[in-house]
């Protein structure tokens, strides 16, 4: 009894933190909009005010070509966040279908997955990812395809396994004999056992993902300048850091957050679907 009572404690102080931090980070992005933004052109050159120091008109300073940090910082949120959302939502609508198919079907058609699978799983994500981006050019285009290239097989491979463990229930067997075709099988009986296993995936991985964009990024092969992105913006300020630390100093700190805040909402999703712990381990 104290050990259930001990864990929706801990289950409770998680969600408290999420809620916390998601709407501590709306309100100062609204603050950064309506009274920051309107004030501040992320892109506008003013080599005046170049690498100037904190002060009421720039709370954060300004960069090597006098663009205000915090805007940009703030703006940066919304490209590499919004870059990590979007290619962790095309990873999912890739490797789900295939991974339900594979796991339902079987035969020669999981088989042929499997191969595939790996020959994907064969080389480290970050170096596929560097080799693709390089050989596609740089562009966050040509990046986000080469993370949905070699990301998607953990997905497949999950929804697979989780499908062959159902599909062998009574419960399938029966909407079988009733004559429910197997793509209503899969949507309306399956699909539902793979939500909880998919989010808490997605929601570790989403920390992953935001690290390589950006890495390729700060080695050129991601966003390109002037675009606010975290990884750009970490490059950018590279060849100041002796005498300018902050430049760098507070990129790196939006990127550590957003990766600590991804893995505690996937702790808060495991616990909340009962996921097991191999899940995103």
């Amino acid at each position: 009894m104290e050990a259930v009572c001990g864990h929706q404690i801990k289950r409770k102080k998680k969600a408290a933190v999420l809620t916390t931090t998601v709407i501590s980070l709306l309100a100062v992005g609204m603050y950064v909009y309506v009274f920051h933004y309107l004030k501040h052109d992320p892109a506008l050159v003013n080599l005046e005010e170049r690498l100037g120091p904190s002060s009421l008109e720039h709370p954060l300073g300004t960069d090597h070509l006098g663009r205000d940090v915090l805007t940009r910082l703030l703006l940066g949120a919304k490209l590499t966040v919004g870059y990590g959302v979007l290619a962790l939502l095309a990873i999912v609508g890739v490797g789900v279908p295939f991974g339900m198919i594979a796991g339902f079907k079987g035969g020669l058609v999981d088989r042929v997955f499997m191969r595939i699978a790996d020959a994907f799983l064969s080389f480290p994500d970050t170096i596929v990812a560097i080799v693709l981006s390089g050989i596609l050019g740089p562009g966050i285009g040509n990046l986000l395809l080469a993370i949905v290239v070699v990301k998607w097989v953990n997905y497949a491979r999950l929804v697979r396994s989780t499908v062959i463990a159902e599909r062998q229930k009574d419960y399938v067997t029966i909407a079988k004999i009733n004559g429910l075709s197997s793509l209503r099988i899969l949507r309306k009986h399956l699909l539902p056992h793979l939500i909880g296993h998919v989010l808490v995936l997605a929601s570790l991985d989403l920390g992953k993902i935001i690290l390589l964009i950006s890495s390729l990024s700060y080695i050129g092969l991601g966003a390109q300048p002037p675009a606010p992105e975290w990884g750009a913006m970490l490059n950018d300020a590279r060849p100041y850091f002796q005498n300018n630390q902050w430049l760098m100093i507070y990129p790196g700190i939006a990127i550590a957050g957003v990766v600590l805040l991804s893995n505690l909402l996937g702790d808060y999703l495991r616990d909340r679907f009962d996921v097991k712990k191999e899940v995103g381990s």
